[in-house]
């Protein structure tokens, strides 16, 4: 079982900047696809940004050029740094880890985006 906490969501201005980050515990993230997912109310959860390793990464068109994705093995810590945030951008993030078989998401945290 893999455990994933997401950690420093919240309540920011549009054009400001937070930093998400998903600790896991009972597997190794250096192994893993990790991802990070949202959801908006009444929408289907979405690919925001996927890492594998520094050559392997991939982010929605909607984000591209403002989030960028990055992983410490050594902390086993994945993190989404989000800046020039819009109001669109407002949903809960999902952190995702997946390897083979295994598939796990953590419980979220929010983000809002006010105008």
């Amino acid at each position: 079982q893999v455990y994933l906490v997401e950690s420093g969501g919240g309540l920011v201005q549009a054009g400001g900047s937070l930093r998400l980050s998903c600790a896991a515990s009972g597997g190794r993230i250096s192994i893993a696809t990790m991802g990070w997912y949202r959801q908006a109310p009444g929408k289907q959860r979405d690919l925001v940004a996927r890492i594998r390793d520094r050559d392997s990464l991939n982010y929605a068109d909607s984000v591209k050029g403002r989030f960028a994705i990055s992983k410490d093995n050594a902390e086993n810590t994945v993190y989404l740094q989000m800046n020039n945030l819009k109001p669109e951008d407002t949903a809960v993030y999902y952190c995702h880890y997946v390897f083979g078989e295994y598939d796990y998401w953590g419980q979220g945290t929010q983000v809002t985006v006010s105008s």
